[in-house]
């Protein structure tokens, strides 16, 4: 199977390049929307021929352009909140059994000591990479008890001054490639999903943990507002608070913060940027999608 920046057989290198062209796309047809711009019209701005922009774009997203960027519209956004979050698991959903190919990445989440934190990570081992992912380079940190960190980063120099900034004292051991086949199962399709459950080990305050353990809740494909997330805690006046850890979220996609957007339906802001943001939820929805229509005909 190819890797998730890998397109038909293409290296890594071409396929980061690939993503900015994804990307690229998007960001114009989100931008032309009122226009309703034709293939051709997206394939001349990006300088690709119309077969190999389809291409790209179908094998990264699984459905057309025209098709992703209906699921990102203020209006569906609006009918996902207004139904909810389900807390249900996906397999239960489509009415298939628990040994069905469907499923979420299962993650456990365990808290740093206080004292851990306070001392900086003194004493503990940090394996890290920046590896190549769908939505481009990715820090990967891991200790020996779970994953600590996942981070959309410009390079490995962003990466490691990130990672030394949070753990200061920690012992910081740079493996390059080592992280990339755990990376490819991350950001795998949903429909390929296999392996044991993945431990997360983060610091933050108390509250910080509370909302990312709630995030945990929100299913693939799942949208929820801050007020949303705050009631969920048992907390409604705490919407504030609740985005303020929402946005110091350590482990992106896996914690899935990305899900998180305005009660008006607007996406909001998003720590590794909005056009990422864009992207992610964009391409939850257009899988889920696929996954419900096999689901539904098979």
């Amino acid at each position: 199977m190819n890797g998730p920046l890998e397109y038909a057989g293409e290296n890594a290198a071409e396929g980061g390049r690939d993503y900015v062209r994804i990307r690229d796309a998007i960001r114009y047809l989100i931008a032309h929307a009122g226009e309703q711009p034709r293939l051709a019209d997206v394939a001349s701005a990006l300088h690709l021929s119309e077969s190999r922009l389809q291409r790209l774009f179908t094998h990264w997203a699984g459905v057309s352009p025209k098709r992703f960027i209906q699921q990102l519209t203020c209006e569906a956004a609006k009918v996902r909140l207004a139904a909810g979050a389900p807390v249900l698991p996906l397999s239960h959903e489509l009415g298939l059994s628990g040994g069905s190919r469907l499923h979420d990445l299962f993650v456990t989440l365990e808290a740093m000591t206080p004292g851990e934190f306070q001392r900086g990570g003194a004493g503990l081992d940090i394996i890290w990479s920046v590896e190549a992912s769908r939505f481009g380079p990715a820090l990967l940190a891991r200790t020996d008890r779970g994953i600590c960190a996942l981070q959309f980063v410009a390079d490995e120099a962003a990466g490691e001054a990130w990672l030394q900034d949070q753990w200061p004292h920690a012992a910081l051991h740079w493996r390059p490639g080592q992280g990339q086949a755990l990376c490819e199962r991350l950001f795998s399709p949903l429909s390929e999903r296999s392996g044991a459950p993945l431990a997360l080990r983060v610091q933050g305050s108390n509250f910080q943990i509370q909302v990312w353990r709630a995030l945990l809740s929100v299913p693939y494909g799942g949208l929820i507002s801050y007020g949303q997330l705050a009631a969920r805690m048992g907390q409604p006046s705490a919407a504030r608070a609740v985005g303020s850890a929402v946005g110091a979220n350590p482990v992106a996609w896996l914690i899935p913060c990305h899900r998180v957007i305005r009660a008006e339906g607007a996406l909001g802001q998003y720590r590794w940027g909005e056009d990422r943001k864009t992207d992610l939820i964009g391409w939850e929805s257009a899988r889920l999608s696929m996954e419900r229509q096999a689901a539904w005909t098979a």
